[in-house]
């Protein structure tokens, strides 16, 4: 392999599903800003317009159009017009999720089918479609979708989220298991705390915040673009034979107790 296109997506072609904001819009930056083909998908299409137009005013080859991830249809409708607009899919990225902090006790019938439906029947379509259309165009793609740390540890609160994501790990594995012999590779990303959207009512608690940072090895929360990055490096040339695993981006709040450091 040409070691200059080890780490290029130039000329390639993602779908980012969730481009709106948050890190579904670091990774749709970063992807054109080296070269590669956007389309850009969100619910919320006033803030999507916004955001794709800025880059589209970059003179990048950017696209976007609304979806809605609950709905089959409208993926499929999405996977199509990114088909026609740039001929294949070689990146597909999935990033939506919901997260209803509430106790387990407490936890309505209705809330818990809203939090699984977006956060694992809308990535289990999207991954489903994505996939679809990589083997119709006979696209040797990758596949990344969002999981977190949520998917091994929880707290209080996050029960519904949790198992979602856990869910996602094991969609993750069952789908490589089955396109691997295609060659396209499917993996998770697994954030720790990052400053996002989801993530406003926590920066509106101050201990709350202060104890998050706390929690990691780093000692301080991640930017979507520390995200972005191992995500669209899942994509490359250099990640070639990474298939059908987690990586965790938490700045090693997996890897330490965290809670308290002895005298030792």
């Amino acid at each position: 392999m040409d070691d200059n296109k080890l780490f290029s997506v130039s000329g390639n072609t993602a779908l980012v599903i969730g481009a709106a904001s948050g890190i579904g819009l670091a990774i749709s930056r970063l992807y054109s800003a080296l070269g590669g083909n956007v389309m850009m998908a969100d619910y919320d299409i006033n803030r999507l317009s916004g955001e794709a137009k800025k880059l589209i005013g970059e003179n990048k080859k950017v696209e976007f159009m609304p979806v809605d991830i609950r709905s089959g249809e409208s993926i499929h409708d999405l996977v199509e017009r990114t088909e026609k607009k740039f001929g294949k899919i070689d990146a597909g990225f999935i990033t939506p999720g919901i997260n209803i902090r509430k106790k387990f006790l407490d936890y309505a019938d209705d809330e818990f089918q809203t939090v699984i439906n977006l956060n694992l029947k809308g990535n289990f379509m999207a991954m489903r479609e994505i996939a679809k259309s990589m083997i119709g165009k006979n696209v040797a793609g990758s596949i990344v979708v969002l999981s977190s740390i949520r998917s091994i540890v929880v707290e209080p609160g996050q029960s519904a989220y949790a198992a979602t994501k856990a869910g996602l790990v094991q969609l993750v594995r069952g789908l490589c298991s089955e396109v691997g012999k295609n060659n396209i590779r499917v993996n998770a990303i697994a954030p720790g705390v990052v400053d996002t959207p989801l993530t406003q009512q926590i920066k509106k608690d101050p201990d709350w915040y202060r104890a998050y940072s706390e929690r990691s090895a780093l000692n301080r929360w991640a930017s979507v673009d520390e995200i972005a990055g191992p995500a669209v490096f899942l994509t490359m040339p250099a990640a070639s034979f990474i298939d059908g695993t987690v990586i965790f981006v938490d700045g090693g709040w997996t890897a330490i107790d965290g809670r308290f450091e002895p005298k030792l």
